[in-house]
């Protein structure tokens, strides 16, 4: 079955890096489009970076990668801000889009806390 495992969170200083992965399996993962998303308290799901690109807010300090040959992508973050603080998303569809509805399978999800 298609499963898709985030890891990397963590708490860091406002300025700081992370690099969060994503492991997947259970499909043909060079075919779907892979989207990062994420989720702060008391807002809706936002697409953060994927195969269309970036939002507005993180463009210049994030960076997504995929490597087809080990079913992994990653989310590189730099000059992390407090306002990058929710529990990001891997998800995977047959659609390339930025809207959450048109992904099909979701990670768990991983906590990224950035302390001013």
């Amino acid at each position: 079955q298609v499963q898709l495992v985030e890891s990397g969170g963590g708490l860091v200083q406002a300025g700081g890096s992370l690099r969060l992965s994503c492991a997947a399996s259970g499909f043909s993962f060079s075919l779907y489009a892979i989207g990062w998303f994420r989720q702060a308290p008391g807002k809706e799901r936002e697409f953060v970076a994927g195969n269309t690109g970036y939002t507005d807010s993180v463009k210049g300090r994030f960076t997504v990668s995929r490597d087809n040959a080990k079913n992994m992508v990653y989310l590189q973050m730099n000059s992390l801000k407090p306002e990058d603080t929710a529990v990001y998303y891997c998800a995977t569809g047959r659609k390339f889009s930025q809207v959450p509805k048109d992904y099909d399978y979701w990670g768990q999800g991983t906590q990224v806390t950035v302390s001013s």
